[in-house]
């Protein structure tokens, strides 16, 4: 367990890493706002911000809440289980929103279309707020194990 624990250490320094990138990335491009005459600059803050959403929300779901699931002896189940159950630990707000992140991450991998490209990120600024929102439960959620890292 103690080998998890120093892994599950490291991911939550990534964790914080990457939620002030996003946080930068959002902020950014709430203030440049989505219009049809978007600048090449522009462009390619929408795109950086469709990145890092989607790496965040992959280390959140993918690897944080795995962790939780592995130390709180929890069979792994579907990624839909593991969003279920951090929603009763009070991880996240709201199961069906980190359903429609996953749903989104999925398709910003995939999409490679111009004309819907608009969509995701009105998504993705729509569903940026509750996936930065949860990033401070973790590190409440995670505290219960720190006195175990330090021991």
């Amino acid at each position: 367990m103690s080998n998890l624990l120093e892994v599950m250490k490291n991911e939550l320094e990534e964790l914080e890493k990457a939620n002030h990138i996003l946080q930068y990335s959002y902020k950014k491009c709430s203030l440049i706002g989505l219009r049809d005459d978007l600048t090449n600059d522009e462009l390619e803050s929408f795109e950086a911000l469709t990145s890092r959403f989607a790496r965040l929300s992959d280390l959140i779901i993918q690897k944080i809440l795995r962790y939780f699931d592995s130390l709180d002896l929890e069979d792994e189940g579907t990624i839909r289980d593991r969003i279920n159950r951090a929603e009763k630990k009070g991880i996240i707000k709201s199961a069906d929103d980190f359903v429609k992140i996953r749903l989104l991450r999925n398709e910003i991998s995939h999409e490679y279309k111009s004309d819907t490209i608009y969509d995701i990120y009105k998504s993705v600024l729509t569903l940026t707020p509750p996936l930065l929102e949860c990033v401070e439960n973790i590190f409440i959620y995670s505290s219960k194990y720190y006195n175990e890292i330090k021991d």
